[in-house]
């Protein structure tokens, strides 16, 4: 079978045909060249816009990148027409089918390397395909551009917002997520955590959508839960259970430093390398932290601890969880805030006068039947962390926004005739 035969299979031109390939160059630098000719009863197509016009000249013949064969390079060649375009009334150059504008890559080429980024790095793309980053680049942003004009943002009734850390220093970007069953993609980045950057969000969806909206998942952050109630009247707020676990956590490892700085004035070190026995799950401490809990708790005296206290608290709040009406679930919070008030343990009183300020906004997750919690946000946001780095190489702004929409937006992909393996 002649290699132009497999390229009229794999990816046929409609109005054009292939020539006969040649391989060309040294061992180890081949290259295959194929020319590409216009039918007899071809017109040339307007670049412009989009209607045929007569032949004025042909312009010297240029190379396109397509597809590597067996890790060979596969080069198109062609000379592009010049036509006479009665619409315009200038002489401009032909728009052909495989490639755009002035770029050396064809489409299907452009759609391979964007696929590939998504598995490996950018920079490890150019590599293996010998070409540069900037290549593999355009070829992403490409494939993103067409996806954003072509997605659907209709029917979206679930949304999630949080931020992540951009660089180092407090740089940060907020993404908006849809997280409806079946269907979780990023739709929208900001720059900053600002309510001005997340009332951007809302302008950009639409007043239409925004009151579609049934359900939006955020942290205890004040501006969006402003924003969502101004924008969104009609959905309903559900706190981030990761936060909020995360916001206990913290208070306890808070009284736990206390107490380590406390004892340690006396010449006690009973609590010193112990944080993460404080808080992980006990399904998840190790061996050693299981048998140095064991001879922490053996001690009737350690056991006044403010520590191991603030401990039982944490487990306690656990329980939270497993309720399923939103009425039963509420009285166990206000039990538990209650009984936190009067400990005297005042990095957790703090806690529970957040908590009982938020309490509405935290039952909401059982009104929603738990069908949305943090873990699907905070997932998102580690693939997110992950196709930033996938990208390394330029920080910029629209890089980083190509890399996020890339690997996480779901975009609908530029039609190919042949889908390509790898």
């Amino acid at each position: 079978m002649h290699l132009e035969t497999v390229l009229r299979r794999v990816l046929p031109i409609i109005g054009f045909r292939y020539g006969s390939g040649h391989l060309l160059g040294k061992k180890g630098h081949e290259r295959i060249e194929i020319p590409v000719y216009p039918h007899k009863k071809n017109r040339a197509i307007c670049s412009v816009c989009d209607s045929s016009g007569p032949v004025y000249d042909h312009l010297p013949q240029r190379q396109f990148k397509m597809v590597p064969l067996w890790g060979i390079v596969v080069i198109l060649l062609y000379s592009m027409r010049r036509i006479q375009c009665p619409k315009c009334g200038k002489v401009v150059v032909e728009k052909v089918p495989w490639a755009g504008g002035k770029s050396p890559m064809t489409y299907v080429f452009m759609n391979f390397l964007a696929s590939w980024a998504r598995v490996v790095s950018w920079t490890e793309t150019g590599k293996r395909f010998r070409v540069s980053w900037d290549v593999v680049y355009s070829s992403v942003a490409w494939v993103v551009a067409y996806g954003k004009e072509h997605r659907d943002l209709d029917a979206i009734t679930s949304l999630g917002a949080d931020e992540i850390q951009r660089s180092k220093g407090q740089k940060y970007i907020t993404l908006v997520y849809q997280i409806d069953a079946g269907w979780r993609r990023l739709l929208w980045i900001g720059k900053g955590r600002t309510k001005a950057s997340f009332s951007d969000f809302f302008k950009w969806f639409g007043k239409e959508r925004s009151c579609k909206i049934q359900y939006f998942c955020t942290d205890m952050w004040k501006p969006y839960m402003d924003m969502i109630a101004q924008y969104a009247p009609n959905a309903l707020n559900i706190l981030d259970r990761f936060h909020i676990v995360a916001k206990i956590g913290n208070a306890v490892d808070e009284v736990r430093r206390q107490e380590v700085a406390r004892l340690r004035s006396i010449g006690q070190l009973v609590l010193v390398k112990t944080r993460w026995i404080w808080l992980k799950k006990p399904c998840n401490l190790t061996t050693k932290q299981r048998r140095n809990r064991k001879e922490i708790f053996g001690s009737a005296v350690n056991l006044n601890l403010r520590t191991i206290r603030a401990y039982f608290f944490r487990l306690e709040f656990d329980h939270l969880w497993d309720f399923n009406l939103p009425s039963r679930a509420g009285a166990f919070l206000d039990d538990w805030c209650r009984r936190v008030m009067r400990s005297r343990l005042e990095p957790l009183k703090i806690v529970a006068k957040t908590f009982r300020s938020h309490r509405t906004l935290i039952l909401n997750y059982f009104i929603a039947r738990k069908a949305f919690s943090s873990g699907v946000v905070e997932g998102l946001n580690n693939k997110a962390k992950v196709g930033m780095r996938r990208a390394y190489g330029n920080r910029s702004d629209d890089v980083l926004e190509i890399a996020l929409f890339h690997q996480l937006g779901a975009l609908p992909e530029p039609p190919m005739t042949h889908r390509f393996s790898g």
